[in-house]
């Protein structure tokens, strides 16, 4: 009996690591996905290592150099009161990119977790849970993020509540929609018929299988939160000067934009190669998830 149940985590976990393969194997085939990938991974490595990459500290003001364009003692120029543009970028990334993630990650558990009862629930749970959602979502995200962003002022971790409490209706439908196709599935049969609990049943067989889709939807997700985010600092939300955030340098910059445009260019670029690779990574994991897709 022993042998048996050891022969048959062996054989699951072998299965599990030929799934990854082939995700893998799919994924390098792709260059547009491979190209995605590695410039997010350079632009994550820059935002790891900002204090040993940046030239200058980001704060640090040198009235001298006021509007300078770019040159070789500042690469890409410096700002209105003379901090250097190249080194506000790259600590830029972590604030930007560390918002999407944290604000698109969270918003999908909770979207997965009350998604999946619901959807697996059905009846009365289902029409009161989504009516709520409806409502929810009534309200387009990006006015939501703005009366959250008012309401709670500005800063790092208000601007991540205010994104995640945005995304959390679109991560709810989604998952519901899912589960209402696995809930008669014949696994799901098998797992009622040995008497397995409902939460066992949603949350050890059901997500498994819904986990892929969801996983493409975050990494999609986290590109359009960045976007959103940069929005909000541009009408005078979210994260403000003098943190070195995207979208606050793309607000900062604005009334410049005739005489030194070099102060929104580039936060502008940082902004597009970053949603960029997150869109190209993202549609190239949903092909090499995708069951149906063959080498």
């Amino acid at each position: 009996m022993d042998k048996a149940m050891k022969t048959g985590r062996y054989k699951r976990k072998w299965s599990e690591r030929s799934m990854f393969a082939q995700v893998m194997k799919r994924l390098a085939k792709n260059k547009a996905a491979m190209l995605g990938l590695i410039l997010l991974l350079c632009i994550a490595i820059v935002a790891i290592f900002a204090p040993w990459i940046a030239p200058y500290s980001p704060t640090e003001m040198d009235l001298m150099s006021m509007y300078a364009a770019p040159s070789a003692k500042h690469w890409f120029g410096c700002d209105e009161v003379g901090r250097d543009i190249l080194s506000r970028l790259i600590y830029g990334a972590r604030y930007s990119l560390s918002i999407g993630l944290i604000a698109d990650v969270v918003s999908q558990v909770i979207g997965v977790l009350i998604g999946t009862a619901i959807g697996y629930k059905g009846g009365k749970v289902d029409m009161i849970g989504m009516r709520i959602v409806d409502i929810w979502a009534s309200i387009p995200s990006t006015l939501l993020a703005i009366l959250i962003s008012t309401t709670l002022g500005a800063g790092y971790v208000n601007t991540i509540i205010a994104m995640l409490i945005s995304n959390v209706p679109g991560g709810i439908r989604s998952t519901r929609a899912m589960c209402l196709k696995e809930r008669e599935m014949d696994y799901l049969e098998a797992a009622r018929s040995i008497n397995a609990s409902k939460m066992r049943i949603m949350y050890k067989h059901m997500v498994p299988n819904i986990i892929s889709p969801t996983i493409v939807g975050t990494t999609m997700g986290v590109g359009n939160t960045i976007i959103s985010v940069a929005g909000l600092a541009y009408i005078g939300l979210g994260i403000q000067p003098p943190t070195p955030e995207w979208g606050a340098m793309l607000a900062a910059g604005r009334d410049f934009i005739r005489k030194y445009p070099h102060m929104i260019i580039f936060p502008g670029i940082a902004i597009a190669l970053t949603v960029l690779s997150l869109n190209l990574f993202g549609d190239g994991l949903r092909d090499a998830l995708d069951p149906k897709m063959k080498d």
